[in-house]
């Protein structure tokens, strides 16, 4: 392996490490909900993505069959998930919000929407 696959290599781990702990600190220190979910969904999906193709990387290189490639059904379905999943816990919060339960209990029946009637 060359010194300079071996730089990539290390430096996308790097990236990815540092990814990975940005987006665990904003989840750890950001404010609001809508807040802490912006930070594991985008910083840390950059940060296994980076992770994932040093991995293909590094097997490429090292095995003598050609390109790796089975880092790329867990890294298509990380991009694809948590996105969606995102914004559907977006969604929820949203909707939380607007009905104006925040304790986690479900309204009883004498309890209507807050709006104009």
């Amino acid at each position: 392996m060359s010194t300079a696959t071996e730089a990539i290599i290390a430096a996308l781990i790097i990236v990815g490490a540092l990814f990975a702990l940005l987006g665990s600190v904003g989840l750890a220190r950001l404010p609001d909900f809508l807040m802490r979910l912006h930070g594991p969904t985008k910083a840390t999906t950059m940060g296994v993505g980076a992770t994932l193709l040093a991995s293909a990387i590094f097997f490429s290189v090292q095995d003598s069959e050609g390109i790796s490639l089975h880092e790329l059904a867990p890294l298509f379905f990380l991009f694809i998930t948590a996105p969606v999943t995102a914004h559907l816990l977006a969604k929820a919060a949203l909707h939380r919000q607007s009905s104006g339960r925040n304790s986690g209990q479900p309204a009883q029946a004498g309890e209507h929407e807050p709006g104009p009637h």
